[in-house]
């Protein structure tokens, strides 16, 4: 890489204070919801950790959906603070089903608390978001949604759903820098968020954001603003209301259904069912006779973004990225592209020509 001078990034000025609940309100707007909205100024691994860290106590009961180690992070979370966790594990790299949920709650009729991922990059799995909130609304259960990755490439209706607290960061889909999240609270939320257990004096606690932020006119964010990354987000969601959230969401799903329409056209088996499959990554199953490290090695085309699958499961998986920006037509030639060389170097033959067209003719429709 070129050295390059980014003394310019230096000295920049403050992000003028009356703009913070503005972008709390363009959030809130992004995803549907008028409930409270929280700017943490961390990566969304600390808003989750904050929400778990929060909520848990003694007393509290929970199930804990785990598709990815996400969700294994946040059982673990939720445990460290006292609460009685249920981890309702899916099937290795697999979306969970309604009926295991559905059978978890009825085996378990004193769950409070209910928490999942959305969309997983991680093998690139779609959960069954609206039927897994919708059931647990009809118990009164309270609902934690990890929408860091989907927000954007994904339809998100926080209110129109019901959900209690959502997890979003600007990083994935919405293409933006990764040093700010928020969370949007609802009032039930903030019920289970007031126990005798619940941190103070901590980057972790909610309660400390609604007493020095909401509570003060969301005027003062607590601790330093970092300028920096509020003028990001300001410039992403300049960009994305520019666009659309809706033309946002249909480019993903365009840029999903052009990869899996070519990766069949080159033989490649996919890993997830037409419907679970999510629309910022689509996750193949390598030949019983490739290793993966090998064949992402001759990931060479300029433009391509081929990695390899994270979590248990995922151990043949190669994930080919079509999030936010990467959300184009020649971002899913490049992938590929790649994906075919890696193939014919490894000994498989595969049709490129007609896996290009196959894929650039979901472009013309």
């Amino acid at each position: 890489m070129p050295h390059r001078d980014w003394s310019h990034l230096l000295d920049i000025p403050s992000f003028p204070p009356d703009r913070y609940a503005h972008l709390a309100d363009r959030l809130g707007a992004l995803i549907g919801t008028t409930n409270d909205v929280l700017l943490i100024q961390a990566e969304a691994v600390l808003a989750l950790e904050a929400v778990a860290a929060s909520l848990a106590h003694s007393g509290l009961k929970a199930l804990n959906i785990v598709t990815s180690p996400y969700g294994t992070w946040f059982g673990t979370w939720l445990k460290r603070g006292g609460a009685h966790v249920i981890n309702l594990i899916a099937e290795p790299a697999l979306p969970i089903t309604l009926d295991a949920v559905t059978r978890a709650i009825d085996d378990n009729p004193d769950i409070a608390m209910l928490s999942l991922v959305h969309a997983e990059s991680a093998s690139g799995i779609l959960n069954p978001l609206e039927e897994i909130i919708a059931y647990a609304r009809e118990r009164g259960i309270l609902t934690i949604v990890d929408a860091v990755a989907s927000v954007g490439g994904h339809a998100l209706d926080v209110d129109g759903l019901g959900i209690d607290i959502a997890v979003i960061g600007p990083q994935k889909a919405l293409a933006g820098t990764a040093g700010l999240s928020a969370i949007s609270v609802s009032r039930m939320a903030w019920d289970h968020l007031h126990h005798a257990a619940a941190p103070r004096l901590s980057m972790l606690s909610l309660l400390d954001q609604k007493d020095m932020w909401i509570d003060t006119g969301r005027h003062v964010l607590p601790g330093t603003p970092v300028a920096l990354e509020f003028f990001a987000l300001q410039a992403a969601l300049d960009r994305i209301e520019a666009e659309g959230m809706e033309p946002l969401q249909r480019r993903h799903e365009r840029a999903r259904d052009a990869t899996r329409a070519g990766l069949r056209v080159l033989g490649a088996k996919l890993w997830v069912q037409e419907q679970s499959a999510s629309a910022l990554v689509t996750t193949a199953l390598l030949p019983p006779d490739v290793a993966r490290d090998a064949f992402i090695s001759r990931r060479k085309i300029a433009g391509a973004d081929m990695t390899a699958g994270v979590g248990p499961g995922t151990e043949r998986l190669v994930r080919l990225n079509h999030t936010g920006r990467r959300a184009t037509e020649e971002a899913i030639l490049a992938n590929l592209t790649a994906f075919s060389q890696a193939l014919e170097a490894h000994g498989h033959a595969s049709d490129l020509d007609n896996a290009l067209k196959t894929a650039a003719d979901i472009y013309r429709r």
